[in-house]
Parts: structure tokens; C-alpha cells; sequence
């Protein structure tokens, strides 16, 4: 009798702006593999990568297939990966480099780890990728630049041993691509009450506006996002749906858990392209640009940065309205670099308000005698009472303190505007840590 042999296959970027999807490729290939008597040890793998590459196609996102195996069917699962891999992709289409990697091996080497957290948070080279499938002896085929082994590689090193989520996607048949999803809407917002707080991001309560449908021409029908497998598929059933479903699958995935934000300890180690967390005291009232962004800037002993919260932010646009110089904050977001016309700016998914600055008016003193509002006599003269006529030549005006209307805490973007990685607030208190590849759930994908 052999010893199962262990398989890990990473794919990327086969979509195009026109259409397609790697998810998509993924379902399909699950499927396929079932017919090498493949033992999935882990759920399909959804990655999403840092989202401020200026190269990516829509999301970012990188899939995993983990599964053990017969070595005699070895060859036949590797030529099934890699032709539906090329069917699949897109690669006439300008901008998609797809990438497929292969890794055999039962453990994940730390190298590859890292690998993703880096790809996670920041920009990684193909020459970065390269000499690391060679170092661990993993197979690699792409089309194009070749950048999808960059993702593909990356979604393999991501064994989400720290917080993860899962997402239920659907898919629609062929004749329903590009036309508009038909879904009863009402039962997504029942869905979200009857499944709250274990499920997040179905619909934008502020707008009234479904969100698990995308818009575009690729065959995702829906997607739901929550905590537990069970959780997504109860509320996949409670969707009701008014075009066909052709298949579904359930992913375990690091969105919604803030992977993508790295804390700095100050503000002269902000580098484009990458999102951070970073504290700073706020040095100028904020403004409205044009009518409808807020910039406010921050500043540390090390640099002054811009943040920008923009008018899809919702909610985080009127927290960042109220700040008031002095208020110290930590800024959560995307770094842009700076330009001739702007400084570096952090563009904000969260504000945590640390402190806040006491705001106050000046007045001048109350008469110690009847109560009533002193008057001037000139400056530096003192004051006088118009109702009893006493006069108070030492008397100074009083500063009195005006409440805020801000209180400390942490606001997040609203619902329509958060990237896939932001952790929005329902999620918090339910983070995980560590992942066992037992028991995966009966029924976590489409069968026929």
C-alpha cells in the first residue's frame, strides 16, 4: 500500500476586466479532482493579496487547493490542473498574467510563510517568487509577465493559522453572464438579520443596498461571508435566488481580517503602496475638497502625513469632519505617495480616536453679585455690571469647556466602501487562531 502524497496547488490572476474568475477555476477544478479519489485536507483557499497593487485586476485575490492522493494518479492530477488552468485563463486579454504553482510536500515551508505575509502587505517581485519555488522545488507555469506565480505562490505559503473567515460564492450559468443578477433582495436583508452577527458585509443598512452581488461580467452569482462554514451555508438557504445556480463553493479565506494592515512606529516609515496603521496628532483643523473629501493632516516627531476620508466612506467621512487639532489618532489605510501638488497620503478604511483635545470658549466672568453677564470696561480696565453696577477691575475672562461630540473608539468605513480585507465591526470579538483540516464540513461544495 503507498503513502498518500500531498498536493498544493496555487492559481492567479486568470480573469480579465471582460470577464472570468479564479474562484470560478477553482470550483470546476474541485470537482475534477474528485475523480482521482483526491481527500481535500483543507478547504479551497481564497488569498486575498495586497489591494494597492497598481496591476490587479479586481480584487487580488489568489486560490489554494490542498489534498492528499495516490501517487499513481499523480501525472493525471497535475495535467487536469494545468489544462483547465489554460482554459480558463484569459491570456489574450491586456493586463491578465496568469500563474499556477504546484507544491508537493505535507508541510509548508516557513520560507513560504513569510512569503505571503510579505505579498499581503507590500509589493514582491516575480525574481523574489522565482528563486523561491526553486529553493523549495515547487513548479511553476505562466503566461504573459508571468506576475499570477507571484499570487499563486503566495496563496500556497497561507496556511491561515491566524484569524480567517469563509465565503460561500454562487455561480450562474452561462446564459445569464453579463446580464443582471436576479435575486430577491428582500430575503438578503432577512438573511443578514436572521445570521447576524456570524455573517458580515451582505448589505449597506446606511444606503439600503444589497452587497454580495457583483455588477460586472464575471460568473459569480453571489457571495456570503461569515464565520463558520455552517453559517454560510444556512444562510445561502435562506437566499432566494430567481435565476439558476450552476454551482457553489465554500472558501476559507483571510478577508475580513486586516491582514493587509501593518502597524509603523512612525510616520517617516510609511511606504507607498502599502496600508498601515499609524499614530499621529492631528496639526490642522480639517477641510472638505471639493465639497464632499475631508483632509486632515497628522504629525509625529518624525513627519506629517495627509489622511483623506472620501465620500464613499460614509459614516468615516463625518467622524473625520469633527477632529480637531490636537486629537491624537491612529489612522488606518493605504499609502499614496506624495506628488508635486499633495504631501504622502494615508487614505482611511478606520480611524481609532486615542485622545481628545479639550475644545472651549472664552467668556467673560458672571457678576459675583446678581449673576449676570459682566461687560468690558476696556482692555486690561476690568469689568462691570450693567444690572447692579459693580464694577471688578481684577476680575479675567473664564474659559469654559465645550463638550465633543466625538468619543474614543474606533470607526470604521461604511459597509459599501470596505476592501475585502477590512475587518468591519461585527467581526470584532470573533477572531480565530489556529485551524485543524479535520472534519471539513459534509457538504461544502456543489455535487451533481
Amino acid at each position: 500500500m503507498t503513502t498518500p502524497q500531498t498536493l498544493h496547488i496555487g492559481l492567479d490572476d486568470t480573469d480579465s476586466k471582460k470577464g472570468g474568475c479564479t474562484t470560478y477555476l477553482t470550483a470546476v477544478l474541485v470537482e475534477e479532482l474528485k475523480k482521482f479519489k483526491v481527500e481535500f485536507i483543507d478547504y479551497p483557499g481564497l488569498i486575498r493579496l495586497n489591494p494597492n497593487v497598481p496591476w490587479k485586476t479586481r480584487g487580488n485575490g489568489a486560490l489554494n487547493l490542498r489534498f492528499t492522493y495516490s501517487s499513481k494518479y499523480e501525472e493525471k492530477i497535475k495535467q487536469t490542473a494545468i489544462a483547465l488552468w489554460e482554459k480558463h485563463s484569459a491570456v489574450n486579454e491586456k493586463g491578465t498574467d496568469p500563474g499556477i504553482v504546484l507544491y508537493k510536500g505535507a508541510e509548508i515551508p516557513a520560507e513560504l510563510t513569510d512569503f505571503s505575509k510579505k505579498a499581503q502587505t507590500t509589493i514582491v517581485t516575480l525574481k523574489e517568487a522565482m528563486a523561491l519555488i526553486r529553493k523549495v522545488g515547487a513548479e511553476a507555469l505562466g503566461y504573459n509577465t508571468c506576475r499570477g506565480i507571484i499570487g499563486a505562490l503566495a496563496a500556497i505559503g497561507e496556511t491561515l493559522q491566524s484569524d480567517y473567515t469563509y465565503e460561500l460564492i454562487a455561480y450562474r450559468t452561462p446564459e445569464n453572464l453579463g446580464t443582471k443578477r436576479r435575486v430577491d433582495e428582500e430575503s438578503i436583508f432577512e438573511m443578514d438579520k436572521q445570521t447576524q452577527p456570524f455573517t458580515f458585509n451582505n448589505v449597506d443598512w446606511e444606503k439600503k443596498r444589497v452587497i454580495i452581488t457583483p455588477r460586472g461580467p464575471d460568473p459569480i452569482f453571489f457571495g456570503i461571508r461569515g464565520e463558520t462554514p455552517q453559517i454560510v451555508k444556512q444562510a445561502f438557504q435562506l437566499v432566494k435566488t430567481l435565476e439558476p445556480v450552476e454551482r457553489w463553493v465554500i472558501f476559507r479565506s483571510n478577508q475580513g481580517t486586516d491582514a493587509h494592515l501593518k502597524p509603523v512606529e512612525k510616520l517617516n516609515q510609511l511606504e507607498p503602496y502599502c496600508s498601515v496603521i499609524a499614530k499621529g496628532t492631528v496639526f490642522q483643523n480639517p477641510r472638505i475638497v471639493p465639497v464632499r473629501h475631508v483632509i486632515f493632516p497628522i504629525k509625529d516627531e518624525t513627519a506629517q502625513v495627509d489622511c483623506a476620508a472620501y465620500e464613499p466612506t460614509g459614516d468615516l467621512r463625518k467622524i473625520a469632519r469633527e477632529l480637531l487639532v490636537d486629537d491624537e489618532i491612529e489612522a488606518y489605510g493605504a499609502v499614496h505617495k506624495a506628488t508635486l501638488s499633495k504631501p504622502v497620503t494615508v487614505n482611511l478604511e478606520k480611524i481609532r480616536i486615542l485622545e481628545l483635545a479639550q475644545q472651549s470658549k472664552t467668556q467673560n466672568p458672571l457678576c459675583p453679585n446678581c449673576q449676570k453677564r459682566l461687560k468690558s470696561m476696556g482692555r486690561n480696565q476690568g469689568f462691570r455690571c450693567e444690572k447692579c453696577g459693580g464694577k471688578y477691575p481684577d476680575l479675567k475672562k473664564a474659559e469654559t469647556p465645550l463638550p465633543r461630540m466625538l468619543k474614543r473608539g474606533l470607526y470604521v468605513t461604511s459597509t459599501r466602501s470596505q476592501r475585502h480585507l477590512t475587518k468591519p465591526l461585527r467581526r470584532y470579538g470573533q477572531e480565530k487562531s489556529g485551524f485543524t483540516a479535520e472534519g471539513l464540513n459534509d457538504c461544502w461544495h456543489f455535487e451533481s
